[in-house]
């Protein structure tokens, strides 16, 4: 079956960095738009960054500037660089592959905190 693995979350300072990746495996990943959503306390999921199969990125105002995603086809893996991130960045971080079909991986947790 489709698997979406998240990791690098953790705790970070604000003003610091992580680097969050998302591995797939069962899906033909070049041809998959992949994105980052992040879901805080009592809010819904928002779309934070999306980069499509021929490497188009966009991103959620926010972050702009500060957040880069990427893709490594020959690694089946997307990534999500966070640079100065603030309190409001905190949440559970998502990784979604959408084709026909749109898959989610279980979220790895970010914590923004002094």
């Amino acid at each position: 079956q489709v698997q979406l693995v998240e990791s690098g979350g953790g705790l970070v300072q604000p003003g610091g960095s992580l680097r969050l990746s998302c591995a797939t495996s069962r899906i033909i990943f070049s041809i998959y738009d992949m994105g980052w959503y992040r879901q805080a306390p009592g809010k819904q999921r928002e779309l934070v960054a999306i980069i499509t199969s021929g490497g188009s990125t966009s991103y959620l105002d926010s972050v702009k500037g500060r957040f880069t995603i990427s893709r490594d086809n020959t690694k089946d893996t997307v990534y999500l660089q966070m640079n100065s991130l603030r309190t409001e960045g905190a949440g559970v971080y998502y990784c979604s592959a959408r084709w026909k079909t749109k898959y989610w991986g279980r979220g790895t947790q970010v914590t923004v905190s002094s």
